[in-house]
This record gives structure tokens, C-alpha cells and sequence, in this order.
């Protein structure tokens, strides 16, 4: 079944050679073709994703069955970076789809201190890696075949020929590599494709059983995305051309971790020059609300959770009867609500509803939008915006050291 012959949520023909207002001879004189077509081409490659996902469910099923049946897994979603962030996103839906005891571990955090995580039973592992060459990627394989006595491996990549994604040609342990579709393999520094067909694909695993019956959903999705490409991105540009020093995402559950994703992708794409910030609604007025000033940019990333959008409105109406920012941007699945924000985005213009999980995928593309317009209103090329290499799209400079109980003691 070709999910994508005939298809309203695709991409017009007319739109195909602009990407964000610019034609795409000025985003390469701008060095920001990459990344404003890999933002652009997301509501397609979701839909490429849910095929793929669709086309492999019975092998992904299996695989998590086999898993599944030892009684004390663990499993642990892990990546550096934004892929870290995925895990971060996904750990709660995971745990509440499969009822299956999840965390959500970095790489990063794998590799220093490998004893404080691993099940010596038995651990599935979710690797998310846009290339797959980063070292802390394979190194975190590495160390769970040494501390578990049963390991499966589950890799979520973008690349091919990466070495995570290799890795399962040597691997003796229960090994599956998820490939996304290829465009999903961002070429800019700063993720953004890659982040949301990763996050979307292990929402959709988490549910395998119904995958069908969630097409429908991520068609939806990409619908808001969309709205959000064609109808806000004239608002996000004059946000960003505002003298805003600091921004702040604010998000609840999932979205929690999108906001940080958004922080993140803000202050990537401004090369540090937007000092960036998140937590929950609710976190927030545990100190750090006192970071708001009159040049402070807020986003709030609300959720369609009735019970939980009481939460998000309270903290919304103390930050104005207080120092409120310079601006504020609200992205809300409905605007049914009273919502006293200078921007709304709304994404559902027909009524519809998806899962409030659903909503992680596609609420991260204001922040995208917005930090790419802020790199040229800086002056940046947001394809590399990292004017003296402070960061680059694979990591450098991280050494790998042997692991052995003795000098893993503290």
C-alpha cells in the first residue's frame, strides 16, 4: 500500500522550490538550504516514517515479544544530544504503552558510569543516532553485551553506513536496526527531520499492535505541521527579528522534553548568542521563574490534556500579574481555551484531536522556525551556525576508555 500516491498532506508543486519564504538560490548564499528544507519536509517525512513502520511491524513486534517475555526487563532509551531528548520525550508513553519498566538513560551517562544502569538480567536498548558515529553510541552497546546476561539491541537511525547502524553485522546478541527514510538524515547541524522521524517512530513502536489505526493520527500531525509552515512562519519571523536576549520553553509530561529540545535548538542555531531555558509549567515557579526579564522570549508548549492544561493556565496568569517578557508565544492544539499570550499558534483548524503524545512531534517546529530565523538575524548561516566550530554535526574529541569493574570503582 503507497500511503503517499494522492496524498492532500503532501507538499504542492508550486511550494516545492521555497522553503520558508526564501527560493532555495538564496538559502544557499545564505548557507541555511539544509536546514530550512530539512524544517519544511517534516509533514511528508512522517508520513514516510509511518509507511516504513507500517511496512516492518510484524519483524518489530516479534522482536519486542521476544524481548518482552523475560519478566524482569529493563528498558532503557538512550542517545546523546537530541537524541537523548527523544528518550527523554518518549520514556513516559513507552512505560504507559507497553507497561514495561522504562528509562530514559543519555549515552553520555551510560558510558561514565555503566554500573548504575544496566540490568545484569535482561535490558532492551533503544539507540537513537542521526549518524550513528558518534562514540558514545556504540561504546553504550558495547558495555551492555559486557554488563547484561541477555541484551537486545533496538537501533532507531537515519544512517546506513553509520556505525551504529553496522554494528549489528558483529553483534551476537538480539539485534534490530530501524532505518528512517532517507531524507530523515539531516545534512545541517542542528536536527530537526532526524529528531521528530526518530521520536515518531518509537511512538509508533511503542504501539505496534496499532499501527493501522494510527495513521490516521500522524496524517494529523502533518496536517499541523503544515498550518504551522504555511500560516506562522511570517509571525515566527517577526518574533525572531525582536531584541529578545533570553528564551524560555515551558512544557508539561512529554512536552517537557520537547521544550527542552526547543531551548536547545534555539540556542544551537544562535550560536549561543540566545542564552535558552525550559521546564514544566509547574517546575517553573520553583526558582527559575526568576529568570524572566524584559528582553525574555516565552514559549509555552501547551498540552490538550483538559486536567492538565489547568496547571499550564494558572502558571501562564502568575507570570503576567508579574514580569511577563518581552513577548510570549503560545502553540496550542485548539484555542478553545482563554489563552493571554502576544502569539498563538493554533494547530487543529478543523476540530480534530490527536493523543497529547502525538503533540511532542509536531510542537517542536515553532522553536526550529524560530531559531533559524534568529541565526539570520544574527548574521549566521544556520546550516553551520557554529562560527568557530564549537559544535559540530558529529561529535569530536570524545575518547572511549576500557571499562573493567576495578577501575570502574568509586
Amino acid at each position: 500500500m503507497d500511503t503517499l500516491k494522492n496524498n492532500p498532506y503532501q507538499t504542492a508543486p508550486e511550494t516545492r522550490n521555497k522553503y520558508l519564504g526564501f527560493s532555495q538560490e538564496d538559502l544557499k548564499q545564505k548557507g541555511a538550504l539544509h536546514t530550512a528544507r530539512e524544517i519544511a519536509q517534516q509533514p511528508d517525512l512522517w508520513l514516510k516514517t509511518w509507511e516504513l513502520v507500517s511496512q516492518r511491524k510484524d519483524e518489530l513486534a516479534a522482536f519486542l515479544q521476544d524481548a518482552f517475555r523475560h519478566p524482569s526487563l529493563s528498558v532503557i532509551l538512550t542517545g546523546a544530544g537530541t537524541s537523548a531528548f527523544i528518550g527523554d520525550v518518549l520514556q513516559g508513553p513507552f512505560h504507559k504503552n507497553t507497561r514495561k519498566q522504562t528509562v530514559a538513560i543519555p549515552t553520555t551517562d551510560l558510558i561514565s558510569h555503566p554500573a548504575h544502569y544496566f540490568n545484569t538480567e535482561a535490558t532492551l536498548l533503544i539507540s537513537f543516532a542521526r549518524s550513528g558515529d558518534s562514540p558514545e553510541s556504540v561504546a553504550a552497546l558495547h558495555l551492555a553485551d559486557k554488563f547484561c546476561e541477555k541484551v537486545f539491541h533496538l537501533i532507531i537511525t537515519c544512517n546506513p553506513e553509520g556505525k551504529l547502524a553496522r554494528s549489528m553485522e558483529t553483534n551476537t546478541n538480539p539485534t534490530l536496526v530501524f532505518l528512517l527514510p532517507r531524507e530523515a538524515d539531516d545534512q545541517s547541524l542542528a536536527m530537526t527531520g532526524s529528531f521528530t522521524s526518530m521520536l515518531l517512530s518509537g511512538l509508533l513502536i511503542s504501539r505496534i499492535k496499532e499501527i493501522d489505526t494510527l495513521r490516521e493520527q500522524v496524517e494529523q500531525i502533518s496536517r499541523y505541521a503544515r498550518n504551522i509552515l504555511d500560516n506562522y512562519h511570517n509571525k515566527l519571523k517577526a518574533a525572531a527579528s525582536l531584541d529578545f536576549q533570553r528564551a524560555i520553553f515551558l512544557g508539561s509530561g512529554p512536552l517537557r522534553s520537547v521544550a527542552n529540545e526547543s531551548d536547545l535548538k534555539v540556542q544551537e542555531l544562535t550560536d549561543g548568542k540566545v542564552i535558552c531555558k525550559f521546564d514544566s509549567f509547574l517546575g517553573f515557579r520553583h526558582g527559575p521563574k526568576a529568570v524572566i526579564n524584559s528582553s525574555t522570549l516565552l514559549v509555552y508548549l501547551f498540552s490538550n490534556n483538559q486536567y492538565v492544561h489547568q496547571y499550564e493556565s494558572d502558571l501562564v496568569k502568575a507570570i503576567i500579574s508579574g514580569e511577563k517578557g518581552l513577548f510570549s508565544i503560545g502553540i496550542t492544539e485548539s484555542a478553545d481555551k482563554d489563552f493571554e499570550v502576544d502569539l498563538l499558534i493554533e494547530l487543529s483548524t478543523g476540530g480534530k484531536t490527536v493523543d497529547e503524545e502525538f503533540l511532542s512531534v509536531c510542537s517542536v517546529l515553532p522553536a526550529q522556525i524560530l531559531g533559524f530565523y534568529k541565526s539570520l538575524e544574527f548574521g549566521l548561516m544556520p546550516d553551520n551556525p557554529s562560527e568557530k566550530a564549537t559544535i559540530t554535526r558529529v561529535v569530536k574529541g570524545v575518547i572511549i576508555y576500557p571499562f573493567s569493574p576495578e577501575n570502574g570503582k568509586a
